[in-house]
Order: structure tokens, then C-alpha cells, then sequence
């Protein structure tokens, strides 16, 4: 790790720590607060990607791994109105869900950098969103892995209830996770923007 990998590194910290907060906090229904900040660690990861490389940006992740792990653990000693605010399943999903979507982000952009400067930033968020919300939601919330934590009680989660709202019968967690996929997609468009004007202004800079 260099200084100037710093940015980067205390930019990813920060998002897991504002997510880790704002996932207390819902917004609406579906979401929570956290929805509309974690997927900003994708943007992090595909600019130190774009402008130093794959080796920076995994260091990267791993800060914010390592980060969150620690957030999730200090969640863990927090009671709430209904029991500790992180449990073993959430923890467990949280940090397994973030280490293989961002590194799959990583494996992907760096196969698709040389190509049309949106496809990297854009298919390897794309996919590694999907696979975040599909990990995370199935491992802290569906019925078949209650053996993980055997004390947690998820069957609110798993009350079937017309897809958000209006859709086929489903799981209430199946919601919850369409909701959050649905919020990741939309910002993974929004976050071209910044993107091309970050990393065109850090190719300017070393121009």
C-alpha cells in the first residue's frame, strides 16, 4: 500500500461504515438507507481499478472487508428492541457477500478494461450486485440455512406476501432482496457519470 492508494482506501471505510449505520434506519417498505450508500463501494473499487490497477483495488476491498467485519462484530454487542442490531447470519452474509461480489468486480473489470471505457465499470458492477444481493439475503434471511444460526428467529422474513407488494407470492426476504437489487442497478447506471469524470480528471493529473 502507497500514500497515494490512501483515498481509495479511506473512501471504501467510509462507505462501510455509513452503510453498517444507515442499514439500522428504513427507508420506505423495502429499503433501508444503507441500499443507497453501499453500492458506492463499486464505484470506489472500479476507479482504483481503472486508474492503478487490480492489485490497489483489491487491497481496497479488503480494507473494506476487514472494515465491515469489525463494524458487524461491534453490531453483534449492540441490543436492540428485538435482540443484538447484527446477528451471526447477517455478519456472516454481510462480509461473504461484499469479499466475492467485490473481488468478482475486480476479476471482471480488469478482463473488460481494454474495451469501451462503460462496459468494465458497468458489467462488472452489474454482476457483482447481483451476486451481493443474492448471497447476503439468502444467507442471513432464507429458511433452508437456519441451521446457521439455529437461536435466530427469520421466520418474519420468510412470511409470503405478494412480491413487494403486488407481485407472485414470495418470501418476505425475496422482496427485500428485489427492492435492494433493484436500487443497485439503478446507481450502477447513475455511477457512470462520476466515473468517467473521476478517472478522466486522475488521467489528466498524471498526464
Amino acid at each position: 500500500m502507497t500514500r497515494i492508494h490512501l483515498p481509495g482506501i479511506l473512501a471504501m471505510a467510509a462507505i462501510v461504515v455509513a452503510s453498517n449505520i444507515l442499514v439500522q434506519h428504513l427507508f420506505g417498505q423495502w429499503l433501508t438507507w444503507g441500499a443507497f450508500t453501499y453500492p458506492l463501494a463499486f464505484l470506489v473499487t472500479d476507479v482504483m481499478n481503472r486508474v492503478y490497477g487490480a492489485g490497489p483495488a483489491r487491497t481496497v476491498v479488503l480494507t473494506g472487508f476487514v472494515v465491515g467485519v469489525f463494524c458487524s462484530l461491534v453490531g453483534t454487542q449492540i441490543m436492540g428492541e428485538f435482540g443484538p442490531l447484527v446477528t451471526l447470519r447477517i455478519a456472516i452474509g454481510s462480509g461473504l457477500a461484499f469479499l466475492v461480489a467485490q473481488m468478482l468486480d475486480v476479476g471482471i473489470f480488469s478482463a473488460l478494461r481494454n474495451g469501451t471505457w462503460w462496459k468494465a465499470p458497468l458489467a462488472s458492477t452489474l454482476i457483482g450486485s447481483t451476486v451481493d444481493t443474492a448471497l447476503f439475503f439468502t444467507i442471513a434471511f432464507a429458511a433452508p440455512l437456519t441451521f446457521l444460526e439455529p437461536s435466530n428467529d427469520v421466520s418474519w422474513a420468510n412470511e409470503v406476501l405478494p412480491l413487494l407488494g403486488v407481485g407472485v407470492m414470495a418470501p418476505l426476504w425475496v422482496s427485500l432482496a428485489v427492492a435492494d437489487w433493484t436500487v443497485k442497478l439503478t446507481l450502477a447506471l447513475l455511477a457512470l457519470i462520476p466515473f468517467r469524470l473521476i478517472t478522466a480528471r486522475f488521467t489528466a493529473a498524471a498526464g
